[in-house]
């Protein structure tokens, strides 16, 4: 298969979102598919770039509004998105994240186009204030007869079936993964006899709960001489916890580390006893599943999917979302940690080892394209948006229309058989034209092929 992932948000941005895109593409590649990735420009990363092992990234130039997301510009990006989807070939487009307009601006100009059409949502939402609202009539409008979707949690295709009035049977519970390799305990772990380090990795926002981090930090401190914290990350938050800091002089207590690379998170967990997440809404949580592969226990609150993602040997769940329950928490942790009842790091790595990979989510990833098969007419499509309602009915209608004229247009002064395709290098090992790829020149293949030229390869290699 030749599919398309897209969204808002890639590298050189770090995040769930883009960890998963970039762990589908690679194990996609691998299965023998062909894989491209498509975001928008990130400064000067403009262009076409390749990423291990070949795979290939448009950085279109559209430039970001708010929160890496930019502006929703479908009637604008639509005959980008077709010059792409042809050169390349596309025949499935995956998109990622309910905030990434670029992804559902896509998925409306794939499905004009013929193409089967996929969308992942990573977060939950709400319903009542004004940014819910707009993000949900977004995707009501994007998802209205999309082929495929996939949550990374049950309570996450609760939510998304509410939000975007689709059927449940169109929806797939798909978990993520990490990279167990990555994240290897240490084989000598920290003693906790001269002191107990609680580690929080975080976004410091208010929606992952470091306002209850703050109440936190003083009860522990004082509760035991032997806590210590170790926060990684950085956000508008920091300054409350640096003021916090300063006025109970925790200087020595806690240490904020700022933003920690991907590459350093696994060095920061394993200086670790306990891994504390204050999340106020999540649909997975990856960070609680990297910290016990790397052996730690976790204390959590019981909020989206968490409760979805060990079982209660693993992870401390609070009764409520509140300072005292996770304080309760951490105290039974730090109890059991002294009593020797917490499992070993070692076993803790091994559970998670086959509980979540890579291998496995491709796997469940690809049967969900292969049951993508419908193909509604314009006039199936026009009735099932109308249905959205009196007025977004015939909004949404309006939209269509508007789309597909452009697209006749767009057809007209390009028709498809002026574009140029993108010969397939590697599939099964083997070129499209049957010729094996041997590694001695496989490279020179590669630039044969390539759709750059100069010194833009140098870059992008």
């Amino acid at each position: 298969m030749k599919i398309c992932l897209i969204s808002d948000f890639f590298y050189p941005n770090f995040g769930g979102v883009e960890c998963h895109i970039y762990n589908l593409a690679q194990n996609l590649y691998k299965r023998g598919h062909k894989v491209i990735i498509v975001t928008h420009c990130y400064d000067d990363r403009v262009g076409v770039r390749y990423l291990r092992p070949f795979i290939k990234v448009y950085y279109i130039p559209f430039y970001m509004l708010i929160r890496l997301v930019i502006l929703p510009n479908f009637f604008i990006s639509l005959p980008i998105l077709r010059h792409i989807f042809i050169r390349e070939q596309i025949e499935i487009v995956h998109g990622h994240a309910a905030f990434s307009t670029f992804a559902l601006d896509a998925l409306l100009s794939a499905k004009m186009m013929g193409l089967r059409t996929v969308f992942t949502d990573h977060s939950l939402f709400g319903f009542n204030d004004f940014g819910a609202i707009m993000t949900n009539k977004m995707l009501e409008f994007a998802l209205g007869d999309i082929d495929g979707v996939i949550c990374v949690s049950h309570t996450s295709k609760e939510n998304t079936v509410l939000r975007a009035r689709i059927s449940p049977s169109k929806v797939r519970v798909i978990p993520n993964a990490i990279d167990t390799s990555l994240f290897v305990p240490t084989d000598t772990p920290p003693s906790s006899r001269d002191e107990i380090v609680i580690v929080v990795m975080s976004r410091l926002v208010y929606r992952k709960g470091i306002d209850l981090l703050s109440g936190i930090i003083p009860e522990m401190c004082a509760a035991d001489k032997r806590v210590k914290f170790l926060i990684g990350g950085d956000g508008p938050k920091r300054l409350m916890l640096e003021e916090l800091r300063e006025q109970h002089r925790l200087h020595e207590r806690v240490v904020l580390l700022g933003n920690v690379e991907q590459s350093r998170v696994r060095d920061v967990l394993i200086q670790g006893h306990i891994f504390l997440n204050t999340s106020l809404t999540e649909a997975f949580c990856m960070a609680i599943v990297e910290a016990v592969s790397c052996g730690l226990p976790v204390v959590s609150t019981a909020v989206g999917g968490i409760v979805e993602v060990f079982p209660a040997d693993f992870v401390c769940l609070a009764e409520e979302t509140t300072t005292e329950s996770l304080t309760k928490g951490l105290l039974q942790t730090i109890s059991r940690i002294d009593a020797g009842e917490v499992p070993a790091p070692q076993e803790l790595h091994r559970q998670v080892k086959n509980m979540y990979s890579w291998a496995d989510v491709t796997r469940r990833t690809e049967q969900v394209y292969k049951e993508c098969s419908s193909r509604p007419s314009l006039a199936e499509r026009m009735s099932v948006q109308k249905s959205r309602g009196p007025v977004a009915g015939v909004l949404y209608c309006i939209c269509y229309a508007i789309s597909y004229l452009l697209l006749a247009i767009t057809t007209f002064l390009q028709p498809e058989c002026t574009i140029e395709t993108v010969p397939y290098i590697y599939e099964g090992g083997r070129r499209e034209d049957g010729r094996s790829n041997a590694l001695g020149r496989s490279l020179s293949e590669q630039l044969k092929y390539s759709d750059l030229s100069g010194s833009d390869h140098k870059k992008s290699l």
